[in-house]
């Protein structure tokens, strides 16, 4: 693939030839200060306080329980089963009710019926001790126990986790499900925040009390939370784009894993000697296959191609030493150079939140009072910082994106290259722009600068520009690895 092709994949919506070109006249984004709101993609997902989610069970009961002609209890008993998915529910019952009630554990009939029992105390099934009636409970299998016995059972369960969800009764041979009445009835003070609709997923951010109603069909994962987070809904990492889940799981373990030196390295991997693809070795034999996409046989010790020559176990001086050392280095080197990249930009993005927090907390009211203008007339600034920060990730993410990009694939790598320079270029200019070009109008002293709408269309023009060259750019990359 050649780059220099492609580049009409990244022209934006007002057909320029160079996105950061500086020509042309800025006045015609001066009333676009919305940043094309109504232009923006429709948001997948919908971010759901605590509330919502018991509105939306509450419903999800009401139906099934209704429509079944069953009690609420069965009714959540059903709904934990089949992950909260109402319409499943509906459609597996009435296929089967019979094999849904064995496999969810709702009996229609009690397996010890004690209403005949005309003993006035009952040995409980766990302690074996006899208690009056009172104090002994079931569920719907009937197999009696005591109060004591059941809370400590259902506590034990709950530290296990989801597992206290679809609690089975304690007799080793019962598939009844203990209810969700059973547990209010017994555990009083537990807090219900579980995952319960496979859908919803609790922000991942500390103390953040929303939720995120995932929409279905959509493959782009990153939800804005209204605590201002921003994650991955499908790994719960920060939001990563265009990079996808298992690059940036081998990414973050390979960021902590403390053996990224140059003796492991040069322990445990080599280059494939055709596509320099490094590959680690798992077994004994020195017969090695490359994976793909050479499949190059050669042997791990000499790494010629197999069979090797009878010299292969023969010291070869301090050439093959050397060597060794340099491939090493190279590995790491290479390593380092995506590295520091991804975490310089990290540490920017969250060098223009405190920014962006200083602007919002102080800089809007001074910069209001000496350019004599309302704050609801500079949020454009925000925007522009807003911007930045996002930029910032997807730049960040990029580099842990070239660190995976094959090295055989040249072209690939070619226009990687170029989509990621022009982004790093016009992003410095719009950082440049809100960080240090504003800083003569907040000193300003006398009366309202004149040069400050020009600085309005300045900034608001880059915002717009920046902003649709990296949605170009994610799509690019990601169409990049479909290739």
């Amino acid at each position: 693939m050649d780059y220099s092709d492609d580049d009409s994949i990244l022209d934006n919506e007002s057909g320029e030839d160079n996105l950061y070109s500086e020509e042309g006249d800025p006045a015609e984004y001066a009333e676009e200060e919305d940043m094309d709101k109504d232009s923006a993609s429709q948001l997948s997902y919908v971010v759901l306080k605590e509330e919502d989610i018991h509105e939306h069970q509450r419903t999800d009961i009401e139906q099934v329980s209704t429509l079944l002609s069953i009690n609420q209890y069965e009714a959540i008993a059903l709904l934990v089963h089949y992950q909260w998915s109402a319409s499943k529910v509906e459609d597996e019952w009435f296929t089967d009710e019979d094999k849904v009630r064995k496999s969810v554990g709702i009996l229609k009939e009690p397996v010890v019926d004690l209403n005949h029992r005309e003993v006035t105390n009952i040995v409980c099934g766990i302690c074996f001790e006899s208690y009056p009636r009172k104090d002994i409970a079931t569920v719907s299998c009937g197999h009696p126990y005591c109060m004591t016995c059941w809370t400590g059972y259902i506590t034990a369960k709950i530290t296990d986790g989801l597992g206290c969800l679809m609690a089975k009764c304690p007799e080793p041979s019962c598939s009844s499900v203990v209810g969700q009445d059973m547990i209010n009835k017994l555990i009083s003070n537990g807090e219900d925040k579980e995952n319960q609709r496979k859908k919803i997923k609790w922000c991942p951010s500390p103390g953040c009390e929303y939720a995120i109603d995932f929409g279905r069909g959509c493959e782009n994962y990153d939800v804005s939370c209204l605590c201002s987070f921003d994650f991955c809904w499908n790994c719960c990492e920060d939001a990563h784009r265009p990079v996808d889940c298992d690059t940036v799981a081998k990414w973050i373990f390979k960021n902590n894993d403390e053996s990224e030196n140059t003796t492991w390295i040069l322990a445990n991997t080599k280059p494939c000697p055709k596509c320099k693809r490094q590959i680690e070795k798992n077994l004994g034999c020195n017969h090695m296959t490359c994976s793909g996409p050479c499949y190059f046989e050669f042997c791990w010790i000499c790494l010629r191609a197999f069979p090797c020559p009878e010299d292969c176990n023969k010291y070869r001086g301090a050439d093959e030493a050397k060597s060794k050392r340099e491939m090493a280095k190279a590995a790491l080197d290479r390593y380092m150079h995506y590295y520091e990249r991804w975490a310089s930009n990290q540490s920017s993005r969250l060098t223009a939140k405190s920014d962006l927090e200083m602007l919002q907390s102080v800089q809007l009211k001074q910069l209001s009072d000496k350019q004599d203008t309302p704050e609801t007339q500079l949020q454009f600034i925000v925007d522009a910082w807003l911007q930045i920060i996002e930029c910032r990730r997807v730049l960040k993410w990029t580099f842990a994106y070239g660190y995976y990009l094959p090295q055989h694939e040249h072209a690939k790598k070619r226009f990687f290259e170029y989509l990621q320079g022009d982004a790093q270029v016009g992003l410095e200019r719009l950082h440049h722009c809100a960080e240090v070009e504003i800083k003569q109008f907040l000193s300003e002293t006398e009366d309202p600068s004149s040069d400050f709408s020009d600085f309005r269309m300045k900034l608001t023009c880059l915002t717009k520009v920046t902003k649709t060259y990296f949605e170009n750019l994610v799509k690019a990359l990601e169409m990049v690895l479909l290739m």
